[in-house]
């Protein structure tokens, strides 16, 4: 298994990114995929996740109505729509997949990060 992420990058607050994660392996098997971040000095902290196959989501109430996480289970592919951002969004931001949805946002597949940063 593996998770490509891409998409991250500089902006200023106010504005948008979105960031991609490509699945490859055996991701029939995975059911639900998410994203999480890591800031300087700070833990790793879930952002959204959403279900491989019933397309429901959950959100961090920090990212609530300015995030947007989808998948298209054609291009094995899970975005993250980010808009409104802010200087606090800036983190490294990793996609992550796993069997089965937990209410600890547990995962067991994790992709490389990508950077984004929002300036002020």
């Amino acid at each position: 298994v593996q998770l490509q992420a891409s998409g991250g990058g500089l902006v200023q607050a106010g504005g948008s990114l979105r960031l991609s994660c490509a699945a490859s392996g055996r991701i029939f098997s995975f059911n639900v995929l998410g994203w999480f971040r890591q800031a300087p000095g700070m833990e790793r902290e879930f952002v959204a996740e959403v279900s491989w196959s019933g397309g429901s989501t959950d959100y961090a109430d920090s990212v609530k109505g300015r995030f947007t996480i989808s998948r298209d289970n054609a291009k094995n592919t899970v975005y993250l729509q980010m808009n409104s951002l802010k200087p606090e969004d800036t983190a490294v931001y990793y996609c992550a997949a796993d069997y089965s949805r937990t209410v600890e946002k547990k995962y067991r597949f994790w992709g490389q990060g990508t950077q984004v940063t929002v300036s002020s």
